[in-house]
């Protein structure tokens, strides 16, 4: 059995700076005899990730609404606002309750933000194409929840307040490339005019492309990523629906089942942009070894 490394894998540059933010915060807070540091809402999907930060002081907030998770945060603590971004609502009332605030925001979801507030100010009304009960289209659409609608499926389209001449259109940056274009093509049939910006994030789009690609040559894939990951969700799917071919989703190297690896020559293995690496590397490592095994 061959093991094939996907590459690009694993964690994006957004995540990595993020997770940095974090641990440098958490050392100076600390250092200065304050603390603990609190992550409204998970910094990163990824939950041994989040245990990570845990054994630093890092208390994390778990619930979709911020502004109410706010009000668990102390007076005069230090909180820390997740790379999928936050709205100007959530920003104002911790401000307005003092605390000192550390934007881990992903730089790609930041321009998101800013393309959000161009355009609305140029009179535009958005379509917002995102996942329901996401944290980052909750972010963007909280710059002018007034002027945008999150849309998930062409039957979301159905009935939007919006002037025909006057409609832009953005995209989470996590989701799939092909999915994505699939419901732009269902907007523009009914916005000819619309302005049209794919946000989605290069490394989202490369560990993509690069999955389907490789499994194009292989039997199976196995993806490494949290299953509240969008993107690693994503990986699964792309696989499945553009390559045809089974993919499985796994947290840890406990969830590998060996049943079914039964026949199968060739196994790809990629991860999620919020997946730790020593976690894919234990992946690879124990299918090295089952095929080592068979081929004694």
């Amino acid at each position: 059995m061959e093991i094939i490394k996907v590459r690009p894998r694993g964690y994006c540059y957004g995540v990595v700076d993020a997770m940095q933010i974090a641990k440098t915060v958490a050392k100076k807070v600390l250092e200065e005899g304050g603390g603990p540091v609190y992550i409204l809402g998970l910094l990163i999907h990824n939950r041994h990730a989040l245990e990570e930060l845990d054994q630093l002081g890092i208390v994390t907030l778990d619930g979709e609404d911020r502004l109410a998770l706010l009000d668990e945060v102390p007076e005069g603590a230090t909180v820390i606002f997740t790379a999928h971004g936050i709205s100007p609502a959530v920003f104002d009332k911790a401000r307005v309750r003092g605390l000192t605030c550390v934007d881990a925001t992903c730089p790609d979801v930041t321009r998101t933000h800013d393309l959000a507030r161009e355009l609305v100010d140029a009179g535009y009304g958005i379509i917002y194409i995102g996942k329901h009960g996401h944290p980052e289209p909750a972010g963007v659409i909280g710059e002018a929840p007034d002027r945008m609608y999150l849309v998930e499926r062409p039957a979301d389209l159905d009935g939007l307040p919006l002037d025909p001449e006057r409609v832009a259109v953005l995209t989470q940056t996590t989701l799939s490339l092909w999915d994505t274009e699939d419901l732009i093509h269902a907007i523009r049939e009914r916005f000819p005019h619309a302005i049209i910006h794919r946000d989605i994030c290069l490394a989202t789009q490369t560990r993509q492309e690069a999955a389907v690609k490789a499994a194009a040559e292989a039997d199976l894939v196995i993806v490494v990523g949290d299953t509240r990951s969008n993107n690693s969700q994503q990986l699964v799917r792309v696989v499945k629906e553009r390559a045809g071919k089974p993919a499985f989703l796994i947290d840890t190297l406990e969830q590998l089942d060996p049943a079914w690896l039964d026949g199968k020559e060739r196994v790809a293995v990629t991860a999620g942009a919020s997946t730790p690496s020593q976690l894919t590397r234990a992946v690879i490592q124990e299918l090295e070894a089952i095929a080592a095994r068979a081929g004694a």
